[in-house]
Formats: structure tokens, sequence, C-alpha cells
């Protein structure tokens, strides 16, 4: 049995990569915001609107999973709900010890209430960088177009994320059910962005199998790939992931809630990391798989007897993944390097 603590794992400085706003609320704040707002809710008890957002050891479609967002979303209308949800997100990380994160959210999903999509993205990073000064934690934004909205709309969000690019924003995305919606369809967009070049990632290899992190890599151009379960599939287009060090940023709770895996136990990611293959840990949704990245880092170590050196060198991966300046990722990978090596012994030839 792997003897690694939650307690040594929580003060270990950590990255995170792919992480949703509006599936990491706190569950008080939802419950604050609605009753503010008159926003009904299945309950207004926490422990009873737990059981119905935040899943254990359930096992459900991604569709059903997805539709548990239509709770948060509707406390996230506003702009001073979201600068208010993104600020607490970074206590939330800075609190599990997490020195860089990239944050994501769709804001075609925030203007039921007639907020814009530009006003949306504007008050998360608001609070993004107000949770920053506060807390310390870096972050960056990535924006997320949805596989099953109209491509037009993904036109309008890949012009904003060029706007805002170099100012908050350091990536694309493409989310949401992967049955019957290609990222094909969304092609338009990811030329937008390629072609003033920011970084992509896209949720892929989930629901579907490898044909859809093909074509997400080969007809949208991800730099990163969003789960990635089933690229095993694929040993030639493994290879290439191998090859090219496109991350997989990997979400081991998430994946077995949504069926992506039929136990933990049988997660692939050890059969990525032991090929060499670059991944990451992530939470993908702290609230609704009820997890923070420490859980999943532990999780990670009891399935497949991980050491220290092994978590050193994730998060290092993790860090030479981020959509951010090269100056600024190798600083960051230095001080995390010295950090783990100067405050708790942890040395590796892996840089």
């Amino acid at each position: 049995m792997n003897s690694i603590s939650f307690e040594l794992i929580k003060k270990l400085p950590k990255v995170e990569l792919h992480c949703h706003l509006d599936g990491s609320l706190r569950l008080n704040t939802i419950i604050d915001i609605s009753k503010k707002n008159k926003i009904k809710l299945p309950s207004y008890e926490p422990t009873i609107l737990s059981k119905v957002i935040s899943l254990d050891k359930k096992k459900v479609s991604l569709e059903e999973y997805i539709a548990l967002f239509d709770i948060t979303l509707s406390v996230m209308q506003d702009e001073s709900s979201l600068e208010r949800i993104s600020y607490e997100l970074m206590e939330d990380l800075a609190n599990d010890n997490i020195y860089y994160a990239e944050i994501r959210f769709s804001p075609i999903l925030h203007t039921k209430n007639g907020m814009s999509i530009e006003e949306a993205l504007k008050a998360v990073k608001k609070g993004l960088e107000r949770g920053s000064k506060s807390y310390g934690t870096k972050y960056g934004i990535i924006i997320c177009c949805i596989r099953s909205i109209n491509p037009m709309i993904s036109i309008e969000l890949a012009e904003l994320a060029v706007i805002y690019k170099n100012k908050g924003v350091v990536g694309f995305d493409l989310a949401g059910a992967e049955n019957n919606y290609p990222a094909k369809k969304h092609k338009e967009a990811f030329y937008i962005i390629r072609n003033n070049n920011v970084n992509t990632t896209i949720h892929a290899g989930e629901a579907f199998g490898p044909e859809s992190i093909h074509q997400a890599i080969h007809t949208c151009g991800a730099n990163r790939i969003g789960h990635g379960i089933r690229l095993l599939e694929d040993p030639e287009l493994l290879s290439y992931v191998n090859n090219h060090r496109i991350c997989l940023e990997i979400c081991i709770t998430s994946n077995f809630h949504t069926g992506a895996v039929g136990s933990l136990k049988e997660h692939p990611f050890i059969y990525y990391y032991n090929k060499g293959v670059r991944v990451c840990l992530n939470t993908d949704n702290r609230l609704i798989s009820n997890t923070n990245l420490s859980k999943e880092y532990l999780i990670a170590c009891q399935l497949f007897n991980l050491n220290l050196n092994d978590i050193r060198k994730i998060i290092i991966m993790s860090m030479k993944s981020a959509f951010i300046a090269h100056q600024e990722r190798k600083r960051l990978i230095k001080l995390l390097s010295n950090k783990l090596e100067n405050d708790f012994g942890i040395t590796s030839s892996y840089t």
C-alpha cells in the first residue's frame, strides 16, 4: 500500500490545467446567490443539494454529467456572481497549494439574463485577477466553445479569445457531448484561433473513440487533449501524440463518474505515463466530482503506486504543458523544481 499521505500531497506545489469554472463552485455560494436572486434550486439545504449535484460513487453518462451544470449555471448569469465565484475558486486553489491554474469556461453560457460574452469574460477575469493578488496563485483563462452549439457562436468566441490574447486568455477549447457533435463542425473557429497564434485544447476521446482525438489534433490543431481516455485504441495515433509531446489532461475521478472508465483502477493513466506520454492530473469539476487536486494525486498514488519522484515528474510535465509564455513557464518550472527539492527533498533527473 502506498504510504504517501494526503497531508504531504496537499503541501506540495502543484499545477492544474483542466478546471471548469462552472463545475467548481462552492455549495454555499450557489445557495446564497440563488436566495438573493430568487433562483429555484432542487433544495436550499446543503446536504440535500450536495447529494443532487456532487457525485460520489455514482456513475452517470457524460450527458447526465453535463446536465448537472444547469444548476451551477443558473447562479452564474450576472457579473457580480461571476466575479465572486471566480475569486472564491482562486482561494480554493491556493488552499490546495496550486501555484498555476488554467480556468476554462464558455462565456456564451452566461448570457441568459442579458450579459454579453465580453462582459462575462471581464467579470471572470476581474475575479481571478483579484484572487491572484490576494492568494498568489497564477492563472490563465481558456475560453470554451461547445460542440452542441451553433458553430457560428464558436466563431464569436474565437474572435473574443483573439481580442483577449495576452490579456488573461491563454487558450481555446471545445467541450461538451462528443457523440454526434464532431469537432470538425467548428473548424472555422479553430482556423481563426490557429491563424492568430492562440493555443488550443480540445475535449476528445472521453465518450467517443480515438477518431475524435485524431480530428481534434489534425483538423482543429489541438496542442493538448482533454481526457484522451481512448487514445490507447489507436497505437499509431498514440505514438504521434507521444512524439509531439501533446499533453493529455487526465481527470481520474471525473472519468469514472462519466463512465469513460469502468472503474478507477481501469483508468489508462498509468499506461500512458509508463509509455512516456506527457500527462497531467486535474480535477475537471471540483464540486460535481467532489474532489480537489490533492485528492486526484492521492488516488493516482493509491491506484498506481506512484512515488514522490513520479509526483514531481507529473507536476513538472504539467507546467511544461501550460499555455503561457516560454520565459514565464521556465521561471515557474524552476520555482517548482527548487521548492520540491529544497522544501521536500524530492529530486529527479527529469527537468
